[in-house]
C-alpha cells in the first residue's frame, strides 16, 4: 500500500507585500509524526504569495517520501483551500501558476484540502517565521538537526541529502537513556532465484519461498523462539517476505504487521536477470548505478536515494509504534542494508560492501537521544 501523509503548509509576509517566507511539515497518516520540514525565504512578496509556495514545497516533499502517496493538505488559508478544491477561482495573476504547478506535483485524485484554524498550523508558521528571520538576518533557513525517531529535514526538496538520522560518535549508548527500541532484521528465506544471484525486487515476478528457503525460515524461527525477547513482527508485503515472516510469526504466537516501505528497490528491465546478464545488455546503466545513489535501474522509478527514504520513514513508523520493544522486521537485502547502513551513519556506496546472506539475522538498536548501535551483522548460525 502506498503511504498516506498529511502535509501542514503556510507563508507570511512582514508587509502584505514585503519580506516573505514559507514553512511546510509532512506527518506521517497514521501516527501523526513529523516526518520531513522545508522552509524558505523567498524575497518581496504577499502572504498569498507565500502560502502559496509553502503548499508546493510540502507536495514536492511528500512526492519524496513517496510518489505513489495519498496527501491530506491542511492549511489555515481559506483562499487557499477553496481555490485549490476547486470551489472559488483563480482571480490573480501573481497566483495562477503557482496553482498550476501545485496542481502537477500529485494527480488530483490523491491530494485533499481541508481548512484547520491557524493554532492547529502552528508546525508550518513556526518554519515560516524562522524563514523570514533568517532572511532578515541575509541569510537562508537551515533545517536543526533530526531528533531521534524524525527522518530527514531539508530546505531544498528537489534535491533531498542521502542520509537520514545518523548516530553520533562516542559513549552515548553507555547512557542511562532507557530501554532501547531493538530490531531484529531477518532477510527472507530462498527464492527460486536466490541460488542463481538473479536481481529480485519489487518491480518483477514476486517469486515465492523455495523449499530450501522454508527450510532456513522455520530455522530462524527456532532460533527467534530461543531467544524468547521478539515482541512484534513487521514484514515487507511482498510474497516471500510474507512468507518468511508468518512461519516465524506462526512459532512466536504473534500477528504480522505489514509495512510497505520494507519492500525491495524495483529493478526495472534488469528483473531475473544476472548482474553479467545486466552488464551485456545494460553495460552503461549498470555503471551510473555503482557510481550514484541516484541512478536507477533501466526501467525503474527507484534509486538507493528512493530507498533511503522510504525506508527512513518505515523505520521511524515502527519507532514511533513500538518503543522499548524488541520487533522482528522482515525484509530484503537493499532496504536491510540501509537501516545498517544509516544506523552507522556510512556513506551509500557502503551498500556494495555488506554481505547479506539468505535468512541472515541482522540486530540494531535504537536510542532515546537518536543515537543506534548495530549488535549484529549477516548472523547465519541457525542454519548450520
Amino acid at each position: 500500500m502506498a503511504a498516506r501523509f498529511i502535509v501542514e503548509a503556510d507563508g507570511g509576509s512582514r508587509g502584505n507585500p514585503g519580506p516573505a517566507g514559507y514553512g511546510a511539515v509532512v506527518r506521517d497518516g497514521d501516527t501523526g509524526q513529523i516526518i520531513a520540514e522545508a522552509a524558505e525565504f523567498i524575497g518581496h512578496a504577499t502572504n498569498n504569495v507565500a502560502e502559496y509556495k509553502g503548499l508546493i514545497a510540502g507536495l514536492k516533499a511528500a512526492r519524496e517520501l513517496d510518489p505513489d502517496a495519498s496527501v491530506d493538505v491542511r492549511m489555515d488559508s481559506k483562499l487557499v483551500v477553496e481555490q485549490m478544491s476547486g470551489r472559488w477561482k483563480i482571480k490573480h495573476p501573481d497566483m495562477q501558476p503557482l496553482a498550476a504547478e501545485a496542481r502537477t506535483i500529485l494527480p488530483r485524485g490523491r491530494v485533499t484540502y481541508t481548512w484547520i484554524p491557524r493554532e492547529r498550523n502552528k508546525d508550518a508558521d513556526r518554519l515560516a517565521n524562522e524563514a523570514m528571520d533568517a532572511g532578515k538576518a541575509g541569510r537562508q533557513w537551515e533545517p536543526r538537526k533530526p531528533a531521534a525517531a524524525k527522518a530527514v529535514a531539508t530546505a531544498v526538496v528537489a534535491e533531498p541529502p542521502l542520509e537520514t538520522a545518523a548516530p553520533k560518535a562516542g559513549w552515548a549508548a553507555e547512557a542511562d537513556l532507557g530501554t532501547p527500541t531493538t530490531f531484529v532484521l531477518l532477510r527472507h528465506g530462498e527464492t527460486p532465484l536466490t541460488p542463481q544471484k538473479r536481481f529480485s525486487g519489487s518491480g518483477g515476478t514476486d517469486p515465492e519461498l523455495s523449499e530450501r528457503g522454508r527450510w532456513q525460515a522455520e530455522r530462524a524461527a527456532e532460533a527467534l523462539a530461543a531467544r524468547g525477547s521478539i515482541q512484534a513482527v513487521v514484514a515487507s508485503p511482498m510474497r516471500r517476505t510474507r512468507q518468511t515472516a508468518e512461519i516465524v510469526a506462526a512459532r512466536l504466537g504473534l500477528e504480522v504487521r505489514y509495512e510497505d516501505g520494507l519492500r525491495e528497490v524495483d529493478f526495472g528491465a534488469w528483473e531475473g536477470l544476472t548482474f553479467a546478464e545486466v552488464q551485456e545488455r545494460h553495460p552503461d546503466d549498470l555503471a551510473a548505478w555503482l557510481g550514484s545513489a541516484k541512478a536507477k535501474p533501466t526501467g525503474s522509478t527507484e534509486s538507493f536515494t528512493t530507498l533511503t527514504h522510504r525506508a527512513g520513514v518505515a523505520r521511524d513508523k515502527i519507532l514511533a509504534r513500538y518503543p522499548g520493544k524488541t520487533v522482528l522486521v522482515v525484509s530484503h537485502v537493499s532496504p536491510i542494508k540501509t537501516l545498517v547502513r544509516l544506523a552507522l551513519g556510512a556513506p551509500p556506496d557502503a551498500l556494495y560492501r555488506m554481505e547479506l546472506s539468505a535468512a541472515a539475522l541482522c540486530a540494531v538498536q535504537y536510542y532515546a537521544d537518536g543515537n543506534a548501535s548495530l549488535r549484529l551483522l549477516n548472523d547465519t548460525s541457525h542454519l548450520r
